[in-house]
């Protein structure tokens, strides 16, 4: 059963590592899926998304700052 355990551990870390490496990726999907859910409500919710689209992006700012995160200058071994 260990062996499940490790290919879910290797997979989280290998989908961290893709995450961190395209991150201007993941804030333009964060952009685009608030403009879509505001477009569907009519704005109705515009403070929420706002808050939640924040949040998001505060969320892929730390991807890099995260010690077992990608190769670079500041982290090598990765």
């Amino acid at each position: 059963m260990s062996s499940f355990f490790d290919k879910a551990k290797d997979a989280a870390q290998k989908a961290a590592d893709l995450a961190a490496d395209h991150t201007d990726k993941l804030d333009t999907g964060i952009d685009k899926a608030s403009e879509l859910a505001d477009k569907a409500t009519g704005g109705r919710f515009a403070g929420q998304l706002d808050t939640v689209q924040d949040k998001a992006h505060d969320a892929v700012g730390q991807l890099d700052k995260k010690p077992d995160g990608p190769a670079s200058p500041s982290n090598p071994g990765h």
